[in-house]
C-alpha cells in the first residue's frame, strides 16, 4: 500500500507527540516538527506508509537524544491489560467458539496504538475490550479458520504493547507449540519488542524472535534474513496491525491480517468502515508446502 499526501499530516503529529513525550521544551518541538515537514518534502510516496514513519521516528530519536520516548507507555499499557487478562481469559473459556471469542479480543486490543491515536486513555482501551464481542470480524474469517486447522506452524506477527498481553489468548486456542511471535527489531511508537513480550508472559509460552527492523510495520526488505527465512517457510502467517497490513498487502505470499481500520486511506484500501475489524486475506493465495517443494526440485 502506498502512502498518501493525507499520510504527511498525521507523520507530523506523530512526531509532534513523540517529542513532546519526551521533552517540555518548545524549541525541540518546534525543530521537530519543521525538520519532519522537510523530510516529508523529499519522501518517496510510492512506500508504504511505515517506511516514512521508521524514517521520522529514527530522526526523532536523533534529535531528542531519547532511544525510547514510549518506554513508560508501553509498561503502563502492559500493566493495563494484563489487570484485565484473568477477566478475559473467562470470557473465552465461556464462549460457544473460543478461538472466535479470543480472535474478536486479539483485535479489539489493536485499538492501542498511538499512530492513529496519540491521545489514547485507558478508558477506552477497556471500552474496546469489553465491546470486543459486539463487534463483526470482517473479511475472510472462515478462510482463516481453514487455514489454521490445516496446522502447521504459524508465524504470529504482534503489533502493540498492551495489545499483546491479550494476543495470549490468542495464541492458546491457536497452540502455543507452533506459535512462533515476532516483535519489532527495536522500539518506535508504542510497538512491541522482546522486553513487552516478556513483562507479559509470552516468552515462557511460545518462541519468541524479534524481525530485526525500526520501522512501524513489516518491512521485508529491512527485515534480518532469520525473520524472512521463518516469513516464507511458515505455514501460516497472522500479522496484527494497521501497519502490518500496509507493508504486507502486496506481500508475495498468503497473510493473513488482523487489525482494527483506523484511518480513512486504509478504510477507502479495504473497502471497509472506519473502525472496522478486519481479518483479511492478502497476498499470494495458499500453496501446500509440499507443493512448493516440488515446485522449486524441478
Amino acid at each position: 500500500m502506498r502512502t498518501w499526501l493525507d499520510c504527511i499530516p498525521c507523520l507530523v503529529r506523530q512526531a509532534l507527540d513523540a517529542a513532546r513525550a519526551t521533552t517540555s521544551d518548545p524549541r525541540v518541538h518546534e525543530r521537530v516538527v519543521r525538520e519532519t515537514l522537510a523530510l516529508a518534502a523529499s519522501m518517496d510516496l510510492a512506500r508504504p506508509p511505515p517506511a516514512l514513519g521508521q524514517i521520522v521516528h529514527r530522526r526523532l530519536r536523533a534529535w531528542t537524544g531519547v532511544d525510547d520516548p514510549y518506554r513508560e507507555t508501553r509498561q503502563r499499557f502492559n500493566r493495563l491489560v494484563l489487570e484485565a487478562l484473568p477477566a478475559l481469559a473467562a470470557r473465552v473459556d465461556r464462549a460457544e467458539d473460543p478461538l472466535g471469542a479470543a480472535l474478536a479480543l486479539s483485535v479489539a486490543a489493536n485499538t492501542i496504538d498511538l499512530g492513529p491515536h496519540g491521545s489514547l486513555t485507558s478508558a477506552e482501551i477497556l471500552e474496546a475490550l469489553e465491546a470486543a464481542q459486539d463487534q463483526p470480524l470482517h473479511g475472510n474469517p472462515e478462510a482463516f479458520r481453514e487455514a489454521e486447522a490445516r496446522g502447521g506452524d504459524i508465524l504470529f506477527l504482534a503489533d502493540n504493547a498492551g495489545e499483546i498481553a491479550v494476543d495470549r489468548l490468542l495464541v492458546e486456542r491457536l497452540g502455543p507449540a507452533r506459535v512462533t511471535l515476532v516483535v519489532r527489531g527495536a522500539p518506535v511508537l508504542n510497538d512491541a519488542v522482546l522486553d513487552d513480550a516478556r513483562a507479559v508472559g509470552l516468552s515462557e509460552r511460545v518462541e519468541v524472535i524479534d524481525n530485526g527492523s525500526d520501522a512501524p510495520g513489516t518491512l521485508l526488505s529491512d527485515c534480518s534474513d532469520t525473520f524472512r527465512d521463518r516469513f516464507r517457510r511458515a505455514d501460516l502467517v497472522l500479522a496484527k496491525g494497521q501497519g502490518n497490513y500496509e507493508t504486507l498487502s502486496d506481500a508475495d505470499r498468503e497473510v493473513y491480517c488482523l487489525f482494527k481500520v483506523k484511518c480513512a486511506l486504509v478504510s477507502a484500501h479495504t473497502g471497509l468502515p472506519l473502525g472496522a475489524h478486519a481479518l483479511l486475506r492478502t497476498g499470494a493465495p495458499y500453496a501446500p508446502r509440499d507443493s512448493a517443494r516440488r515446485e522449486d526440485d524441478a
